[in-house]
């Protein structure tokens, strides 16, 4: 009778097919922020998109379709980084509970793993 994970494996397990699924929803991504200008007084774009490309900061002015999309794609962007994060530290809880590793004189701690 093959040894049934602990719960605690399985809810981490659980957790991370939840964070796959909700990976392969994520749209179109893009670095930077999106401002909407149009409220202030004055000329210039009235939407831009700012990212950074070679330690230069590089604005790009934007029609209000053009905000609307960038402003998701950014959005999405943010949500992939967290994802993964979250995803990177249920890996390394997983692989080091499922997989045996040498006695210790002392234990690994959750910093040293890189869990939270």
């Amino acid at each position: 009778m093959p040894k049934r994970p602990p719960p605690s494996l399985l809810k981490m397990q659980r957790e991370y097919e939840r964070c796959r699924k909700d990976l392969a929803a994520i749209g179109y991504i893009s670095q930077g922020s999106v401002q909407d200008r149009t409220g202030r007084s004055g000329a210039g774009a009235g939407y831009q998109w700012t990212r950074k490309v070679a330690a230069k900061t590089v604005t790009v002015a934007l029609t209000q379709e053009q905000f609307a999309a960038m402003k998701d794609a950014v959005s999405n962007k943010r949500k992939l980084t967290k994802l993964i994060s979250q995803m990177e530290g249920l890996s390394r809880q997983i692989l080091f509970a499922t997989h045996p590793h040498p006695a210790r004189r002392k234990t690994l701690s959750n910093k040293v793993l890189g869990i939270n």
